[in-house]
C-alpha cells in the first residue's frame, strides 16, 4: 500500500492554524502531512498549536517556513526555496489552504 504525501500551502496567515489542524487530522488518518508557510511572518501561535505541531511531527510530518521569524518565534522549520520545490516533488497532493 502506497502512502500518500499531503502538502498544505499557506499562503495568508488567518489560516495558518487552522490548516495546521487539518494537516494533523491527516496525519492520524495514516497520511505523511506537511505544511508549509510561503513568503509570510505568521504572529506568535498558541500552546494547543504548538501541541498540534509536535503531534504532526510525532507522526512524521512537520510545519516548514521560508521565513526565518516564524523558525524563531513559533518553532517552524526552516526550508529554502530550493528545498521546497524538492519537497513539493515528494507530495501526492499539493492543497492550497486558504488562499484570499
Amino acid at each position: 500500500m502506497e502512502y500518500k504525501k499531503v502538502c498544505f500551502m499557506y499562503r495568508h496567515e488567518d489560516y495558518v492554524v487552522d490548516g495546521i489542524r487539518s494537516a494533523l487530522g491527516l496525519a492520524v488518518e495514516n497520511m505523511y502531512s506537511y505544511g508549509m508557510v510561503i513568503d509570510k511572518e505568521i504572529p506568535e501561535i498558541d500552546e494547543l498549536t504548538k501541541e498540534s505541531i509536535e503531534m504532526l511531527r510525532d507522526m512524521e510530518g512537520d510545519i516548514f517556513t521560508t521565513v526565518q521569524a516564524d523558525v524563531e518565534k513559533n518553532d517552524f522549520t526552516a526550508i529554502s526555496i530550493e528545498e521546497l520545490g524538492e519537497k513539493l516533488r515528494e507530495m501526492t497532493h499539493i492543497i492550497p489552504y486558504g488562499a484570499k
